[in-house]
């Protein structure tokens, strides 16, 4: 149950769907209520899918790169150190790919679900590096089942969140989401320096 805890925190932090509540407001606020609950709906499903399939293949994107889990751990804790810093400035939209020229696009488009809401703004190179580093240092079916139940559980977590955006919107503001972000930036950085040192240690044994 600790692994199971650790990973859906670990993997919200970084997720962060406080921080992508804003941008699903001012994309869906003109919208009816059921037709945002649907957006909801998709945008976890697509999430869900997103993430659990990179955390299956993920072995095989390696390969067929040429990639070492090294290499995916020290790019993936730089991919994590950017998106922490970005959380802690209030800058996670951008971070994400939701800029000026995305939200122009996205206004003319009545799906919004996969993009920019399922990816990038909530499954991005942090997530799916994370979930693939995670899954070759997890090797029996027990931990990769456990981990798969995390990501589920987050999945909900953002479906539960992006249902109440406009309330969470008006209860905490621009500021307290802001807030939110910035604790969950410290553990990403937090995660990302980890994952940049054990990349190295590694690497440097192995050349030993």
């Amino acid at each position: 149950m600790d692994f199971f805890f650790a990973t859906i925190f670990s993997l919200f932090s970084i997720v962060d769907p406080p921080g992508a509540v804003p941008v699903y407001v001012a994309l869906t606020g003109d919208r009816p209520q059921e037709e945002r609950n649907k957006i909801a709906l998709k945008t976890s499903l697509y999430f869900l899918l997103i993430l659990v399939s990179f955390f299956l293949a993920g072995n095989y994107i390696l390969s067929f790169f040429g990639l070492t889990l090294h290499a995916l751990r020290i790019a993936g804790g730089i991919a994590l150190l950017i998106n922490g810093f970005a959380l802690m400035s209030g800058n996670f939209a951008h971070s994400n790919g939701y800029d000026k020229k995305v939200e122009q696009e996205t206004q003319n488009r009545n799906d919004i679900a996969f993009s920019p809401m399922a990816m990038p703004m909530l499954s991005g190179p942090g997530s799916i590096s994370y979930l693939i580093a995670q899954f070759n240092h997890h090797s029996s079916i027990t931990e990769r089942l456990t981990i798969m139940a995390s990501i589920v559980a987050v999945t909900v977590m953002v479906w539960g969140i992006l249902r109440l955006a406009p309330f969470l919107f008006r209860v905490f503001g621009t500021g307290g989401l802001n807030a939110i972000a910035r604790i969950m930036g410290f553990i990403v950085i937090a995660i990302g320096v980890q994952f940049i040192v054990d990349g190295v240690v590694h690497l440097v044994m192995e050349t030993k």
